[in-house]
């Protein structure tokens, strides 16, 4: 009798320590871990401890290139084509060059793209529409600029020329429609500023990281860190086959656009 009633005692035992202990641990975590991040994030009382002294940014003269920031590659100031070649079949530029310091395309003579091959930059370029173009639709002075070949922000003029919105100017052509239309009248100069980030594939060529676009249109915000799907097709959807770095390529549409471009420059990101 007594060895039984002493091993009821020795079972009761074990289970209240194994309840005390059970308890414990659910009341543990959150405070714990609450309490260990307090002690170990503890919040500054000096204005030196949330200082940062290094690394320096470089020093970027904003206007050292004719307007181009010192680290800029400038792509186009209107004496040569040095930086391009035909997209057709990679031979010399046929575009026109004016005395003015622009270029412009030579209609059915083909796209043009850079010799240089980019990843994510900012890039500037200034275009204008042709003021004799009286077409319609997308035939009113329509070209673009493409990222890695592949990317297109769209060129046209839609004063009194109403499209498609998502292919109008400011568009991602086929993608996205531009938050409002801050273009200049027919005939003068527009400027784009544009951050293109590129996508990133990984070893098996599936897309992990989206390619985006921010596009300003004469310092007006157009496009809002833009999350492209794919390539911008202009039959069917948007297409993510694995890429590098490729060029920055000008359109020729072959509709006798006459647009013109000046002070082109890019930076790397």
């Amino acid at each position: 009798m007594k060895k039984i009633t002493l091993l009821i005692a020795c079972l009761g035992l074990m289970i209240s320590c194994n309840e005390a202990s059970k308890k414990e641990t659910e009341e543990t975590p959150s405070e714990t871990i609450q309490e260990t991040e307090a002690i170990t994030e503890k919040e500054p009382t000096k204005p030196e401890e949330t200082e940062i002294w290094e690394p320096i940014p470089d020093k970027v003269n904003p206007s050292a290139q004719n307007g181009a920031p010192s680290d800029a590659l400038v792509l186009f100031d209107g004496s040569g084509f040095d930086q391009w070649i035909s997209s057709v079949d990679s031979t010399e530029v046929k575009w026109n060059l004016n005395d003015d310091g622009s270029m412009t395309v030579k209609d059915k003579t083909g796209d043009i793209q850079t010799k240089k091959n980019f990843g994510s930059v900012q890039l500037h370029l200034e275009w204008r529409s042709n003021p004799d173009n009286k077409a319609t639709n997308q035939n009113r002075s329509n070209s673009g600029v493409f990222f890695q070949n592949r990317y297109e922000v769209q060129i046209l003029d839609n004063n009194d020329n109403p499209t498609y919105v998502n292919g109008m100017v400011g568009s991602i052509y086929k993608q996205a429609i531009p938050l409002v239309n801050p273009a200049k009248p027919t005939g003068e100069w527009n400027a784009y500023d544009i951050i293109f980030h590129a996508p990133e594939f990984d070893s098996e060529g599936n897309k992990t990281k989206a390619a985006t676009l921010t596009v300003l249109l004469n310092g007006v915000l157009v496009q809002d860190h833009f999350e492209l799907e794919g390539t911008t097709e202009y039959i069917g959807w948007p297409k993510n086959e694995a890429h590098g770095p490729a060029p920055i390529k000008l359109q020729d549409h072959q509709d006798m656009s006459g647009v013109s471009y000046r002070n082109i420059w890019v930076r790397e990101l």
